[in-house]
């Protein structure tokens, strides 16, 4: 674990009053994945849309189950600043677990599910917030960096499940109006 607080703490090296006005900002983006759940919904709204948004919002909520519901009470990791308090929290301290991130997973369940579903022009945009929201996490030093790994795989997996529900529910769906 001490490779962990070095990376954090070499990161708090770099700490300007510029990003630690940004850092803040761009977590919130994350905050209860509401930037990912407005573009479900809005995927869901656009006919032409409607199954990347489907795969998203079935991944969002594997993700929740997954990450929130079950690993972090599992795993039950404390978070870097309780661990190291000479740290100054720039934003409120999180009252769950640390480990894996839900900020990082439910950002990469999200580019993920893009993925699967073949949307390429939101993909690279998506992931470059997503990648944001990860790092402001060990910026504002909430969490360890392999919570960010432990996050970043929940999440893609949490988007592949999501890819096979949809197309399953698509299929049997497809399967009846043949029969009928």
């Amino acid at each position: 674990m001490n490779f962990e607080f070095y990376f954090l703490d070499l990161i708090q090296s770099i700490r300007t009053p510029f990003w630690d006005t940004i850092m803040p900002a761009v977590t919130k983006l994350g905050d209860a994945g509401i930037m990912w759940i407005v573009l479900t919904i809005s995927l869901l709204l656009i006919p032409k849309k409607r199954r990347s948004g489907l795969i998203m919002a079935v991944a969002l909520l594997a993700d929740l189950i997954i990450c929130n519901g079950i690993l972090k009470n599992l795993f039950c990791r404390i978070r870097p600043f309780d661990v190291n308090t000479g740290i100054r929290l720039l934003i409120k301290a999180p009252g769950d677990y640390s480990f894996p991130s839900g900020h990082t997973a439910a950002s990469f369940a999200a580019v993920s599910a893009l993925y699967f579903a073949g949307e390429r022009k939101l993909l690279k945009p998506a992931l470059f917030f997503a990648v944001l929201i990860a790092f402001s996490r060990m910026y504002l030093y909430v969490h360890y960096p392999t919570d960010i790994l432990g996050g970043i795989l929940v999440g893609i997996f949490a988007g592949y499940i999501g890819l096979l529900i949809v197309d399953k529910c698509i299929a049997q769906i497809m399967n009846r109006r043949i029969q009928k």
